[in-house]
């Protein structure tokens, strides 16, 4: 299992660096916005919808992704892209705390449509806004999150305690969250000490920034593990061997990146 995962996880590696790099910004737009379609068909399987249903809504996200790429000017986007960005990050600080907390069940598949629309949407803005300030800056969001996922799970099994979450995903807990945020904020201090000196006003922002960041994505990675738990799935699919489905890679992501490209989008 670690070696199929490993490979996967270098094929994508191999796949997506590139892409993030010397795509156009039309076809990075397409190819995320097909990305993020699978994604929303493996959204219907979490939300409990018939193999049709999850088949027209993943239809319906890529429509609206790609279509919005082709047809609406970068301009429009624009506008449309910002109140995205904040319709999430409203969702993910105002409302997922209190699903998680009361553990609701999502059995209204029209509201859940607009729920998935809500978590994918935005994300695939947020792909192309972070990637139109500079591809560095995606690439640092995508390994700062993917980082702040991976020092949560080794600082939890060396140091884990107290239990997170346990109704929703027993194996994470406090000590990991913390450790996630402590590694995150350090690594984002020492680039801007590196590379941009020591600004004092960057430095406090990015203590306070970095750890909101890493709760955030957690969160998203909490809010699809109670999706599956509450349809009695392990996985979102089968798509990506030995790691589960496309919103199984990207469940943290979709809370963090919109996040991240709305608070640089306003700092510039």
């Amino acid at each position: 299992m670690l070696k199929t995962r490993v490979i996967t996880a270098l094929v994508i590696a191999a796949l997506l660096i590139p892409a993030i790099f010397f795509l156009d910004r039309l076809a990075w737009s397409v190819l995320t916005g097909l990305i993020v379609a699978i994604a929303g068909w493996e959204f219907g399987r979490l939300s409990g919808f018939c193999s049709a249903g999850q088949w027209r809504f993943g239809i319906s996200v890529g429509v609206l992704t790609v279509g919005t790429a082709l047809l609406l000017p970068v301009k429009q986007q624009a506008v449309v892209g910002q109140g995205a960005l904040i319709l999430s990050v409203a969702f993910w600080l105002g409302l997922v705390p209190f699903w998680l907390r009361h553990r609701w069940q999502g059995v209204v598949h029209w509201k859940m449509a607009l729920v998935g629309l809500v978590v994918l949407l935005p994300t695939w803005y947020a792909l192309i806004a972070l990637r139109d300030l500079a591809p560095v800056w995606l690439f640092a969001a995508l390994l700062f999150v993917a980082l702040a996922d991976i020092a949560a799970y080794f600082f939890g099994r060396a140091f884990g305690r107290n239990k997170l979450a346990p109704n929703i995903s027993p194996g994470k807990t406090w000590e990991g969250a913390w450790g996630g945020m402590a590694t995150v904020t350090l690594l984002a201090l020492g680039l801007q000490v590196g590379f941009g000196g020591f600004d004092i006003y960057r430095l406090a922002f990015l203590i306070v920034f970095m750890p909101l960041l890493t709760l955030v994505s957690i969160s998203g990675d909490l809010f699809e593990s109670l999706l599956k738990r509450q349809v009695g799935l392990k996985d979102s699919s089968q798509l990506l061997p030995g790691h589960g489905g496309v919103l199984d890679r990207i469940d943290s992501h979709t809370a963090a990146l919109p996040l991240m490209a709305l608070l640089l989008g306003w700092l510039g």
